[in-house]
């Protein structure tokens, strides 16, 4: 029996106009359900529904982006976190964290990683030293200071 993992199900649960009305919402998320409708060739009641089930499913949720410098968070951080023990343990503590928008137990080099947004370099140190590394299991952390962000989308999906 071969079995599929869940991103195989829930892709292969698409069908070609739902990933049109998604890539529709990717390119704007404001844009009317009689537009995509058009686009797509569904009524609007009909695109309306499949967005609605598209989000209940998990497939996908339709959220602003922020832009953080604009908001007045100036320092922005990839950390990468090397843990002796229970790794899932270190992750719990750090979700919990305000300052990490990114989360993911990973393999190579380091166990953990985190992108974090920080008012300014002060609040960087703050959350490295006194708030990641004092978590129990942390033995060691590795901080990429971002300088420049050149590219960032929310496209996935599209093949």
């Amino acid at each position: 029996m071969l079995l599929m993992s869940t991103r195989e199900r829930a892709v292969n649960a698409l069908d070609d106009v739902s990933r049109a009305i998604i890539e529709q919402l990717q390119q704007d998320g404001r844009r009317p359900y009689a537009t995509i409708g058009k686009a797509v060739g569904l009524s609007e009641a009909a695109v309306r529904q499949r967005v609605q089930r598209l989000q209940d499913s998990g497939v996908m949720q339709i959220v602003a982006i922020t832009d953080p410098v604009q908001l007045g968070f100036t320092s922005a951080a990839m950390i990468g976190v090397r843990v002796d023990g229970d790794i899932e343990l270190v992750a719990e503590k750090m979700e919990l964290m305000p300052e990490v928008d990114y989360l993911v137990v990973c393999a190579g080099s380091f166990d953990i990683l985190a992108e974090v947004i920080t008012e300014d370099d002060d609040h960087l140190l703050e959350v490295v030293n006194r708030h990641i590394r004092a978590i129990p299991g942390v033995r060691s952390t590795e901080t990429f200071v971002y300088l420049k962000l050149r590219k960032q989308i929310y496209t996935w999906g599209k093949r």
